[in-house]
């Protein structure tokens, strides 16, 4: 299948200030794309990009004074099969795991390994090591967080959302991500596209937040948040929580006026095609 992907994104700074963006879909999928990704901004502005140390691809602009306008827009090809689950994947030794691997058992900015500790062994300790127990961990952050858009929170960490019981895609990613580290899994948290294929569509359509989990000498996606193997999940960015990868990171106050994510199935790839 055929997934058409893009954003626009408006702006309004006071006086020019430098921005870095990470809104391009991972190189892992260059292999995938059917319609290569179309940038535009309104006024024409130079961008340039480079890979930060997590290997995400970095957009770099100054974006001048007053309202900017940041447009993106792809095609890629999709198996069309849902995520299949390893449920014979097992956990490794902290001796065995591979040394890039090590970074994603530290605590972060938005999990704090140390404050949830005790509760993730008070949950999650007798559960059998491997896929079951990370299933586990999903199973509990989805049923014990309560989904509400109007209530999001950029402060909002792991410990914040485990005793305030609300949140969206990211706290959830956060809290499961805290869980597993403290559990000595490597976890690392993901943003990206998942447009509402073959589920009921949920309007106003965003980016999503899940985690990836070192389980079986492989990274495996979970997704706290929705909870069941999706169609069509495409990364955009990996790091250690939501402060390594955060869509727009302006070096300056800006004020957010609009923004709008598309993620569709189409039959075939747009020619030129601006806007969704």
């Amino acid at each position: 299948m055929l997934i058409r992907y893009g954003y626009e994104i408006t702006l309004n700074c006071q006086s020019p200030t430098p921005v870095v963006c990470l809104l391009s879909v991972h190189d892992e999928r260059s292999a995938d794309i059917r319609d290569p990704e179309k940038v535009f901004t309104t006024p024409i502005t130079p961008t340039t990009t480079y890979r930060d140390l997590f290997g995400n691809q970095c957009r770099r602009l100054v974006v001048p004074a007053g309202d900017f306008k940041l447009w993106g827009d792809a095609t890629i090809w999709d198996s069309g099969l849902p995520e299949e689950p390893a449920p014979g994947a097992c956990e490794h030794p902290v001796a065995d795991l591979p040394d890039d691997t090590l970074l994603y058992l530290m605590g972060s900015r938005y999990c704090e390994t140390d404050r949830l500790s005790q509760a993730a062994w008070d949950l999650f300790g007798t559960v059998e090591p491997g896929w079951g127990r990370v299933q586990a961990v999903c199973d509990f952050v989805n049923g014990h967080i309560a989904f509400d858009y109007m209530q999001a929170r950029l402060t909002r960490t792991a410990f914040d959302a485990f005793n305030e019981r609300i949140g969206v895609c990211r706290d959830y990613a956060h809290l499961a991500v805290a869980f597993c580290r403290c559990l000595n899994i490597p976890a690392r948290y993901v943003n990206g596209h998942l447009g509402d294929i073959g589920v009921p569509v949920v309007d106003p359509m965003d980016f999503s937040a899940w985690i990836e989990v070192y389980l079986g000498g492989a990274w495996r996606t979970f997704d706290p948040r929705n909870n069941i193997p999706r169609i069509g999940r495409i990364v955009v960015a990996r790091g250690r929580d939501a402060a390594d990868v955060p869509l727009i990171n302006s070096f300056g106050p800006h004020t957010l006026k609009a923004f709008r994510v598309w993620t569709y199935e189409v039959d075939e790839a747009p020619q030129g095609q601006q806007g969704a």
